[in-house]
């Protein structure tokens, strides 16, 4: 028999104590058998390995070799300004990795908020008497006092409870602090065992005393902790693209170095020559500036997030978000707006809904809420707001705004899980009235009488089932019913209790009311494709009733329970997903955990929702996870990727716009940043090949990949999102950043019109104005075509718009600040020095600009064809089919 289940003696016994405690020796002695009374933190690598590890990635290491070839090419040949190279490399290095540690570091405070969560002192009694000691003493055995506001430091089992309320929803999800009393119960699960006080959890009112089951590790919350770490950190889709781009480039530079080396030895070159050439192709190929640009552009979408009430705690999960086809979403406080309120009142003359009651003189729904405003366990704060169990705060509110009179009270019987109901007793003239609120099934069998009019009649068998039958239509509604009953007496009876004789004056139906931006949240998500599952550990009628409100179940979804869920295989599991409709109750956190992960196994992006500890190991396995940031705890908010500040499911939906947003733009600055590798690497073919002077110095390679492009590519960055970005589907997870296709348009399409430009003014101007100016020219032509590249980047298809509507400021401050570096370059003696250029004319300027304006003609041109080759009046092609009129 578990321990909850046994008798309070039979169960002392077992553990060796007694009602008072152990004593000091005998805890002593346990605590070197079971250990510290905290949470364990899981193996992990060292933080130097954690720190390494920001330099050693593909990437990186890509870097470092073009650093280790610069080094060594300004060894063998210097005079080239290799050396610089080699340092601007190394920078870019270092801020990268820098940057990425402190994300890493930042993660890993996850362990620290469940540590919080715990007390650091509590009331146990020891050698027969209480004494506040550190909660870390306590042992299994220890008998602990606990009253209204205290934390609860381990497992317990209640030796006695008096008005107990616990607020469990740290653990459990339940919406509602859930009443506890001492008596054995055959509840199979001790988390939802109505005698037991789990470690992590708080007390809202009453008293108690309980006796210690379990501690550290061994709590509930224990293996909550220990779930939560032994989650991997999923790496985000964007980390995995930057991977596989890592590797792209690497083989691309690499195999074009070698390429360039080899042809040069076969030609008879200098084998130092070639080093530098080839040094100068690797770089070409690799865009330094990459990393920095991807990594500024997260940053300055999460602060276009922050805007919309999103804390982006690990940047990559910006675009993560974009790539969502699954948000499983919590119930309370996302959905609704985690506060009750008084939806019905149903009392003799009918239903009144929500605000009908201030505008009725009807007597019973006036003692409704006469017994509303007087029959609470609240109190107030220095603040004036009450607090105690939101019901009761719903109810006295709703009472108070309807104008409802108190009375002093004068005794009380409080709410316990036996009997249900809350008493009091007020003063009422020369006499008394009782006032009696709870459960139907524990209020109804007291009352004797049911009003009619302004008098009272005896109640019927058929008044006694019209009660019942209001209930279940409520409950139906997702509504929390409470019965509200009252009894008018000159003085208490002696012999018997105060809630007898009762009339019945109805029944109060409270709601935590949906939050009214997500019914269309929840449309645009179907809109956008996005598929929304609801896991709650709420009871699944009042979730059924939430989601039918907010448009989330048209038809009737396939209901499942935690306890279902523990039954089904992994094979049956993901056989009920696949239903066009699912709603999950009553979860345990590794019940959670555990769909999440089976989504993920089916090829689904998945962003969870949570706010309390049983949702950390499910935030922390979901592709981005979302921890509520009003009404979150500190365990979830560290285990998540992101925190809604408003805790509003539609600010989810603001983050995956601006998610979808951010993909787009990084394939844009994508194309730009590549495009210039083409004019980059041509000069350097053309003399390997034909033998041509070299039109373009590797410091200038670098003036363009870590200088001019820099902030315009940071400008693509924060393009507004395209007009259709939530009416398309999800791209697949397979997607790639780098395709093909992207590929092509990058080297193939406007790279040739940039290569063109360039080595043009090069040709022109060295036999007017020399090599050095030769030079600048070709690296003013490259800056002049990447001002028409990154306009033709700006929209990824010609129905977003033309390349000259609505420019962003930042766009246009990153083309001034492009040529304005260029002419820096260029005209200043630093500029010349640095960069090995000189002066050039108006002429070499005007060269690159029929070649721009090319660019930009021919670039529409391609878009139009290919929209119109999509919506099918190209039909002449036989591509075309009228229902496809209109699609993208």
């Amino acid at each position: 028999m578990s321990a909850h289940q046994s008798p309070i003696d039979e169960l002392l016994g077992s553990l060796g104590t007694t009602p008072t405690g152990l004593s000091s020796r005998e805890a002593t002695r346990r605590q070197r058998e079971f250990g510290v009374n905290h949470l364990e933190r899981a193996p992990r690598a060292p933080l130097a390995l954690q720190f390494a590890a920001q330099f050693t990635h593909v990437f990186a290491l890509v870097l470092w070799l073009a650093a280790a070839l610069a080094v060594t090419a300004h060894v063998m040949a210097p005079g080239q300004q290799m050396d610089r190279l080699a340092w601007a490399i190394v920078a870019v290095i270092l801020v990268n990795g820098l940057f990425a540690f402190w994300q890493v570091y930042h993660a890993e405070e996850a362990f620290q908020a469940l540590q919080r969560l715990l007390p650091h002192e509590v009331t146990v009694w020891r050698d027969g008497r209480a004494a506040r000691l550190p909660a870390e003493s306590l042992v299994p055995g220890d008998v602990v006092q606990v009253e209204a506001g205290d934390s609860i430091a381990a497992d317990c089992r209640l030796l006695e409870a008096h008005g107990l309320r616990i607020d469990t929803s740290t653990l459990t999800g339940e919406s509602h602090p859930v009443p506890r009393d001492a008596a054995p119960d055959d509840e199979p699960v001790l988390v939802r065992s109505r005698n037991a006080l789990l470690a992590g959890t708080s007390v809202v009112s009453g008293r108690g005393r309980a006796v210690v089951l379990a501690t550290g590790m061994h709590t509930e919350f224990g293996r909550v902790a220990r779930l939560t770490q032994g989650v991997a950190v999923v790496a985000s889709p964007l980390q995995r693209e930057i991977s596989r781009l890592s590797r792209v480039i690497t083989v691309l530079a690499l195999a074009a170095g070698a390429g360039v080396f080899m042809l040069g030895e076969a030609l008879g070159l200098s084998r130092w020559g070639n080093l530098v050439f080839a040094v100068g192709i690797i770089v070409a190929n690799v865009p330094e500036g990459l990393l920095p640009t991807l990594t500024l552009a997260l940053a300055m979408a999460s602060r276009r997030m922050a805007r919309r009430n999103v804390l982006v705690r690990r940047l990559t999960a910006v675009e993560a978000l974009g790539g969502t086809t699954v948000i499983c979403t919590d119930k309370t406080g996302t959905l609704t707006e985690n506060r009750m309120a008084l939806r019905v009142i149903a009392a003799a003359g009918g239903q009144y809904e929500e605000g009908a009651w201030r505008r009725t003189a009807e007597p019973a729904v006036l003692s409704v809420l006469q017994g509303a405003r007087r029959c609470h366990g609240l109190v107030g704060d220095a603040a004036g707001r009450w607090c105690g169990d939101p019901m009761e705060v719903a109810l006295v509110e709703a009472a108070v705004a309807a104008g409802a009179a108190d009375a002093e009270k004068i005794d009380e019987v409080p709410f316990d899980a036996l009997r249900l109901r809350l008493v009091t007793v007020h003063r009422n003239g020369a006499g008394l009235v009782v006032h009696v609120k709870g459960a139907l099934e524990t209020v109804l069998p007291l009352c004797s009488l049911i009003p009619e009019g302004s008098q009272a009649r005896a109640i019927t068998p058929a008044d006694r089932t019209a009660a019942e039958q209001t209930q279940a239509a409520l409950a139906e509604r997702g509504l929390r019913v409470l019965a509200m009953a009252h009894r008018e007496v000159a003085a208490l009876p002696a012999d018997a209790a105060p809630d007898q004789q009762l009339t019945l004056d109805g029944l109060v139906g409270l709601e935590d009311p949906p939050r009214p931006e997500v019914p269309t949240a929840i449309a645009r998500c179907h809109a956008a494709g996005i598929r929304v599952v609801m896991i709650t550990g709420d009871h699944p009628v009042t979730a059924l009733a939430i989601g039918r409100e907010i448009g989330l179940y048209v038809e009737a979804p396939r209901v499942l329970t935690g306890h279902d869920v523990a039954q089904l295989t992994d094979v049956q599991l993901w056989a009920a997903l696949e239903a066009p409709d699912v709603l999950f109750a009553r979860m345990a956190p590794e019940q959670k955990l555990r769909v999440v992960q089976t989504l993920q196994r089916h090829g689904a992006v998945v962003a969870a929702t949570g706010d309390g500890v049983n949702d950390a190991p499910a935030l922390r396995a979901a592709d981005i996870g979302i921890a509520m940031g009003d009404t979150g705890s500190d365990v979830a908010r560290e285990a998540s990727d992101m925190v809604l500040l408003d805790d509003n499911f539609a600010s989810i939906v603001a983050a995956v716009e601006e998610g979808r947003a951010v993909y787009d733009n990084i394939r844009k600055f994508l194309t730009y940043i590549l495009t210039s590798n083409v004019p980059e690497a041509v000069p350097y073919l053309a003399y390997a090949l034909l033998g041509w002077p070299l039109a373009l110095t590797v410091p200038q390679i670098l003036a363009v990949d870590l200088g001019t492009d820099l902030v315009p590519a940071l400008g693509l960055g924060t393009e507004p999102a395209e007009p259709d970005v939530m009416s398309r589907p999800p791209r697949a997870p397979t997607s790639r950043l780098i395709t093909g296709a992207l590929l092509v348009r990058a080297y193939l399409f406007l790279g040739v019109f940039e290569a063109a430009a360039a080595m043009t003014a090069f040709l022109i101007v060295r036999p007017r104005s020399g090599h050095v100016a030769a030079t600048t020219a070709c690296l003013a032509a490259i800056v002049v075509m990447q001002v028409a590249n990154v306009l033709a980047c700006r929209h990824r298809a010609l129905a977003a718009g033309a390349w000259w509507q609505h420019l962003n400021p930042l766009l246009v401050a990153g083309i001034a600040l492009e040529l304005l570096l260029m002419v820096g370059i260029a005209y200043t003696g630093p500029g010349q020095a640095i960069f090995g250029t000189a002066p050039i004319d108006g002429l070499a300027w005007l060269v690159p600009v029929p070649f721009a304006l090319a660019l930009l003609v021919a670039d529409r041109a391609v878009k139009r064809l290919g929209r119109e080759v999509r919506q099918g009046s190209w039909r002449q092609w036989g591509t075309g089919r009228p229902e496809d009129a209109g699609t993208r």
